[in-house]
């Protein structure tokens, strides 16, 4: 399975919860067979995986930068949202550089990891209450769509299914009565 057919039928498992997902299942992605800049240049990728590590940082497994979820939202903008969530995604960008600015003096390229975090914990409090307010027609908030594409690049990516969830490649027959150990890692869907 490609990681196209992954991100498909995690959305399905999903329910299409995931913003742009209804896009991307109705209209799927367009094939691209090499690895190059799509919709970002090098610096806005260089963001969206500082953003993905601060998000999901590299601790005893590794984090959304090594994963390089930065590339793969500039390949899900491109291929996979409408013309509006493009905008909304770029003015997100633009916004979020500037709060980061206005909040702790520095763009978040120049801040240190706890204002990162702090920053963006604040930005993930601010999305959560918009979008439990907003209406069906209103845009989604531009950190929702940030935060969705680093948790699915990061979890349908090689690193991220492999190294942060336990994997077996070739499973056995299905046993639903696996014993848990508390912080044993979930299980990738292979």
């Amino acid at each position: 399975m490609n990681r196209r057919e992954a991100i498909s039928q995690v959305s399905w498992i999903l329910g299409g919860t995931i913003i742009g997902s209804s896009i991307f299942l109705e209209y799927g992605c367009k094939s691209s067979p090499e690895q190059k800049l799509l919709f970002f240049d090098q610096k806005t990728i260089d963001l969206l995986n500082e953003i993905g590590e601060t998000i999901l940082p590299q601790t005893s497994t590794p984090g959304a930068k090594e994963a390089n979820v930065g590339q793969f939202m500039d390949m899900m903008v491109n291929d996979c949202y409408t013309k509006e969530h493009q905008e909304i995604f770029l003015e997100g960008i633009k916004t979020l550089d500037r709060d980061c600015k206005t909040k702790t003096g520095n763009v978040f390229m120049d801040s240190s990891a706890q204002e990162r975090t702090s920053f963006l914990t604040a930005l993930d409090t601010q999305q959560k209450a918009y979008m439990d307010t907003k209406k069906a027609e209103e845009p989604p908030h531009y950190f929702r769509m940030m935060k969705e594409l680093t948790l699915l690049g990061f979890f349908t990516s090689e690193i991220g299914s492999t190294k942060a969830l336990r994997y077996v490649e070739t499973p056995g027959s299905f046993d639903g009565d696996v014993p848990y150990k508390k912080g044993d890692r979930a299980w990738a869907n292979a």
